[in-house]
């Protein structure tokens, strides 16, 4: 009995981080995700985005924006796995800062830090992860905005789940978070919102196996619509979205 027990670890501790990821990228998660369109909003009010484009539209984020977040993802995730060391604090800073400077519009970083710090804070009530400790305490004594992508590939290397795992379903949660936007902003339904999400999944898997060839330093993002429209945001005369 003890033995077929002991033969069950690696499977049972596999299936349990599974279900931890899922959780993790779960769109449900109480983090604020549903109150940002990341531009999306004013692209459908200038009636430049719409349900017929919008695949297509997918399609170029996870090429451009999509390919950005999972490097900074993955550099997370490695920085995790690497364990705390006398530069951790200062990498963590330094791999969130450099994500800033990939984001020219205001409004797009300031929604991907609020979804950042509160991804972390509730990760790291979770458990009692010295590293995830640190890096909070890193963010609030600096002036460095802490975003979603790192956060999320952060907590996936201090929790050991798999670097290429998280990587794909960060980029799945975000996808779906864009399509549940365009939802309330398009007069799309649940029907054809799953076809959407669901037609993406070899794309989403295509943009995870790219981030592995790329650096934070080399990798880069061109959307200067998609910039323009959460720079516009503001300006909207009814909102339903913070971004």
């Amino acid at each position: 009995m003890d033995s077929d027990t002991a033969g069950d670890s690696p499977t049972r501790a596999c299936e349990l981080a599974e279900l931890q990821l899922l959780h993790l990228a779960d769109s449900a998660l109480p983090i604020g995700a549903l109150a940002h369109s990341f531009g999306l909003e004013s692209l459908a009010s200038a009636d430049i985005l719409t349900t017929g484009n919008l695949p297509e539209f997918l399609n170029g984020y996870l090429e451009e924006s999509g390919l950005m977040e999972a490097v900074f993802c993955r550099e997370a995730s490695r920085l995790a796995h690497g364990g705390h060391g006398s530069h951790f604090a200062q990498r963590w800073l330094e791999i969130n800062d450099c994500l800033s400077a990939r984001k020219p519009a205001r409004e797009t970083r300031a929604a991907s830090a609020s979804l950042g710090r509160n991804f972390l804070l509730l990760a790291a009530g979770l458990g009692e992860s010295t590293l995830l400790q640190e890096a909070l305490r890193a963010s609030k004594e600096s002036a460095s905005l802490i975003h979603h992508s790192t956060a999320f590939g952060l907590v996936s290397g201090a929790m050991e789940l798999d670097e290429d795992r998280a990587v794909g379903a960060f980029l799945h949660q975000s996808v779906a978070s864009l399509v549940s936007a365009c939802q309330r902003l398009l007069p799309l339904g649940q029907r054809e919102a799953t076809r959407i999400v669901w037609n993406l999944k070899p794309a989403i898997v295509d943009a995870a196996a790219r981030s592995a060839a790329y650096t934070m330093e080399e990798v880069c993002s061109f959307m200067p619509l998609l910039d323009w429209a959460a720079m516009e945001h503001p300006a909207l005369l009814t909102r339903l979205f913070i971004s």
